[in-house]
């Protein structure tokens, strides 16, 4: 059909002011439904209950409260869903989280937590960190939960930029996954893991009554803990006061005893090769099969004058560990921990 224009002046007049009145009308309509979607009580927000929330199992529901507070006794239509998915994510333990509209008057907020990977030793204070860095408070049930069977991380700082909390967090996972390759739980054995330099992963591990610091490199972490695990009962046995052991040398290695300790010459365990250091012995280790699995590679010889590892230090006892757990689970305020 084709809209027939009037070709006198007076019809189209009387065409356009049909028009308007059309255009009106419907502008009215949009803006009568506005209204009374806007003022209708039936759409407003009155207490927290209609706040819902889904997916949680660290995040309380006072902390979504706290982001959603100006909301409540507002119109469902006026809460900007955007800016509150934003707030929602900049809650440590939020890692995504979607907000929905359910008419006539709900809020619907879903979230997914982060999921924490290791310990985070500061000072004093044990928390939590994820596989990105973002450091997380201690929620008050970890005693006995499966979930946190893992070793507490040192060499992160809240102070660091996450980026680099984030690429410390991607050597710890690297270390860990070498360690447990092939379905071997090597892990277990690990009681505290120190990502403070880069280039020199070290880990108490346990070993009796008393656990020894190994420089582990920045490489071939599973090789050098096989050596270390088939060695250790020989140096144990010449060095009852073991310390630390360093592993980055090719074709031998540095033990250091406990601080004031003599170090014994000569011996059959490992060979002494010489003597570096008070309280230090460089050994070659025992030949073991198959021969990678025994020598360090040779890239670590490029790495001279590794220091030595202090004896009394870095140490931390499974004891100390539990009692450090055991402060952190007091109640303290929400969101102690910021990213």
């Amino acid at each position: 059909m084709r809209l027939a224009v009037p070709k006198s002046i007076a019809g189209r007049i009387v065409a356009g002011t049909v028009g308007l009145l059309v255009v009106g009308a419907a502008l009215g309509s949009v803006l009568a439904v506005r209204g009374m979607l806007m003022h209708d009580p039936r759409f407003l927000i009155a207490t927290s209950s209609e706040i819902q929330l889904a997916g949680n199992q660290h995040l309380t529901r006072e902390q979504v409260l706290r982001v959603f507070g100006a909301d409540l006794e507002r119109n469902i239509f006026k809460v900007p869903l955007a800016e509150r998915r934003a707030d929602l994510e900049r809650l440590p333990w939020v890692q995504h989280a979607t907000v929905m509209r359910l008419l006539p008057n709900t809020v619907r907020v879903a979230v997914t937590e982060r999921v924490p990977v290791a310990f985070v030793r500061q000072g004093t204070q044990i928390g939590l960190v994820d596989a990105d860095g973002v450091l997380l408070d201690m929620p008050q049930d970890v005693a006995g939960d499966p979930r946190y069977s893992f070793p507490v991380l040192t060499g992160l700082a809240e102070s660091d930029p996450l980026s680099v909390r984030a690429a410390r967090m991607e050597i710890y996972r690297k270390f860990m996954a070498d360690l447990d390759g092939g379905g071997a739980k090597n892990s277990q054995a690990i009681s505290e893991v120190d990502v403070s330099n880069p280039e020199d992963v070290k880990a108490l591990i346990a070993s009796g009554s008393a656990d020894i610091l190994v420089h582990f490199g920045d490489e071939n972490f599973l090789a050098r803990y096989k050596m270390f695990e088939q060695n250790l009962p020989q140096w144990k046995a010449q060095y009852p006061k073991l310390a630390s052991v360093d592993t980055r040398y090719e074709n031998q290695v540095v033990l250091e005893m406990t601080k004031g300790t003599p170090v014994p010459i000569g011996g059959d365990a490992g060979g002494v090769a010489s003597q570096p250091a008070s309280g230090a012995a460089a050994v070659e280790p025992a030949a073991t099969k198959p021969v990678e699995a025994v020598k360090a590679p040779a890239k670590a010889e490029a790495k001279p004058k590794a220091k030595k590892p202090v004896a009394g230090k870095t140490e931390m006892s499974k004891k100390k560990i539990d009692a450090m757990l055991a402060a952190a689970r007091k109640p303290k305020p929400a969101n102690g921990v910021k990213q």
